[in-house]
């Protein structure tokens, strides 16, 4: 795979950002999406990407791009957007108070694929950059979501990513790891949404790491066991987005080509609609990229392309004793050190 250009320069003590720190952040985006399309459409061999390219009357737009009725996807979404405004939204300023009172710009690129087999797993990416006046940040991460789940699997796709994170700082992954278990966790459920990835929000280079909602869990002891790190450029986390937003592609595609030609009938497709339903309900209820998107009027058709075109409900369902439906309750939507699994 050829990354997408950095577009960086040394990093700095300077926490403000370039001049130049839209046009940049902008134009990676953008490539992220174009790079993360054209391998689909190659990995696929059937499907090709409609793009649709919208204008919000407040300020900005986009380009949404969804693949439908592919060989392996059955239905994949990736979108950029570049938007703009008088005010930040209610969910946002509930977490930054202090961005208050001044114009926001907000720009990242988005993605969620759901394969036709159930034995691919649906998997999400989202990487943004914020500025609100003086305030600035960047957030995002990935995560997967197996039906039918294999350790080597998961141990790839954290292990990835975790490389990705240690080029940046030694302690990225240990709390942003534990961050996507707890941010990708369906409360109403008590259950987690798949086997995690990374994840990571406000971070504009001070202070703790873990600018989360639950100061009592894991990622937030492991940040206060690090204490407050050196600070950090609006570069260095420019490179944090951009070494996690081009290790997407080796994270995913090796699982992809191993699990593609896996034969599955009506019981394994059955199962992957059921547990569709809970991606539905997370991205309904929680997502926060979805509410942001609502809140700011964005274009709901975009906003939506997340949600699976075929999904189930099936009251008080009960996985039967003993079965690989069962393991995946049982032992994989559990938090596990996946980037240290080793095949026995």
């Amino acid at each position: 795979m050829t990354n997408v250009t950095k577009g960086i320069t040394e990093s700095s003590s300077n926490s403000t950002p370039p001049a130049d720190a839209k046009t940049r952040v902008r134009e990676f985006m953008r490539g992220l999406q174009d790079e993360i399309c054209s391998k689909l459409e190659e990995l696929d061999g059937k499907g090709k990407f409609r793009e649709d390219s919208w204008e919000r009357e407040e300020g900005g737009g986009g380009r949404s791009r969804v693949l439908s009725q592919g060989e392996v996807l059955e239905q994949g979404g990736v979108g950029f957007s570049e938007v703009w405004g008088k005010q930040l939204p209610p969910s946002i300023l509930k977490q930054r108070p202090e961005a208050e009172g001044h114009g926001f710009y907000a720009t990242g690129t988005s993605m969620v694929l759901h394969p036709r087999s159930p034995y691919i797993p649906t998997v999400h990416l989202n990487y943004r950059y914020f500025e609100a006046g003086p305030v600035w940040w960047f957030g995002g991460g990935a995560d997967l979501t197996p039906y039918y789940p294999f350790a080597e699997d998961a141990a790839h796709f954290h292990k990835t990513l975790k490389q990705a994170c240690d080029r940046n700082h030694p302690e990225y992954y240990r709390v942003f790891k534990p961050w996507c278990d707890e941010y990708f966790y369906l409360k109403h459920r008590q259950e987690m949404r798949g086997i995690g990835g990374i994840f990571f929000d406000y971070q504009d280079g001070r202070g703790e790491l873990y600018r989360g909602a639950k100061p009592e869990g894991i990622a937030a002891k492991y940040s206060k066991e690090i204490g407050e790190l050196e600070p950090r450029s609006w570069e260095n986390l420019f490179n944090l987005a951009v070494d996690c937003g081009n290790a997407f592609l080796p994270a995913y595609v090796p699982i992809v080509e191993r699990r593609r030609n896996i034969e599955y009938g009506d019981r394994e497709r059955n199962f992957q609609l059921y547990r569709r339903g809970r991606y539905v309900e997370f991205n309904l209820v929680y997502d926060r990229g979805t509410i942001f998107g609502l809140q700011t009027n964005g274009r709901t058709e975009s906003i939506l392309m997340s949600l699976p075109p075929l999904v189930r409900w099936e009251y008080c369902y009960q996985p039967e004793p003993n079965t690989p439906e069962a393991e995946l309750y049982e032992t994989f939507l559990k938090p596990h050190d996946w980037a240290n699994w080793k095949s026995e």
